[in-house]
């Protein structure tokens, strides 16, 4: 990944953040003490139409480190 597509992935998470600050809330309160090794992280999306999209996954090791990462990015969550 080059450098300038670093930033523009910062700058996207930042305006993430501001136009859904729950999210934030919600991976800051679920932090370390729930997204851990063996924990399953479960995702749904829901279409305009009511299709619904559902997926999870047991966080690893590699997982959590790359969570810390885009945290690190993010500088708050």
């Amino acid at each position: 990944m080059n450098p300038m597509d670093i930033m523009q992935l910062g700058g996207r998470l930042n305006t993430f953040n501001q136009q859904h600050p729950r999210f934030g809330a919600f991976l800051r309160e679920a932090g370390p003490d729930a997204m851990r090794v063996g924990s399953v992280l479960e995702m749904k999306v829901t279409s305009p139409e009511g299709q619904e999209y559902i997926t999870n996954i047991k966080l690893t090791e590699e997982d959590i480190e790359t969570l810390n990462i885009i945290r690190n990015m993010r500088g708050s969550v």
